[in-house]
């Protein structure tokens, strides 16, 4: 296997949307009754928000995790790549029901990534499987130069 690439899934990525549709379609509806003019400015926020929200959904569709021999490629609005050998430390964290991914550098910097990941409103049968196999690529690739960090870093 080449590289393995963990992305959110479609219903993760609409669910975080789900409010602000419906505060702007509440609003589309009330905006004739409040403001006659159609090109006024109280039909200029929901039609912003409706533009942005399938930037957003595509914006959403990049981010996730790609693991290669050599590194972990984090997807985000800005991409970061993560060796394997600086990895000190791979495990999930909780917070307010959600649950994901966190990768601990050798410098203490953690890197929360947005796939995989589940919660209430966006479960995902697989987190623990693709948990599971984030780690072993870790173990697996990160070679024997790897030794772990004499500074303690923040974790399990």
């Amino acid at each position: 296997m080449e590289h393995v690439r963990f992305r959110p899934t479609w219903h993760q990525r609409v669910m975080p949307l789900v409010p602000a549709a419906v505060l702007v379609t509440v609003l589309a509806i009330a905006a004739p009754l409040l403001f006659p003019d159609p090109f006024g400015p109280g039909f200029a926020f929901p039609t912003g928000v409706w533009l942005a929200v399938p930037a957003g959904l595509l914006m959403s569709a990049r981010f996730g995790v790609t693991l290669t021999p050599s590194a972990a490629v984090v997807h985000n609005p800005r991409r970061r790549t993560i060796r394997w050998a600086d990895v000190q430390g791979i495990w999930v964290e909780s917070n307010m029901g959600v649950r994901r991914v966190v990768i601990c550098e050798a410098d203490g910097r953690l890197t929360r990534l947005r796939a995989p990941i589940t919660g209430v409103m966006s479960q995902d049968a697989a987190f623990e499987e693709k948990f599971q196999t984030i780690g072993e690529w870790w173990l697996h690739h990160r070679g024997p130069q790897w030794v772990p960090s004499p500074r303690p870093w923040p974790g399990r």
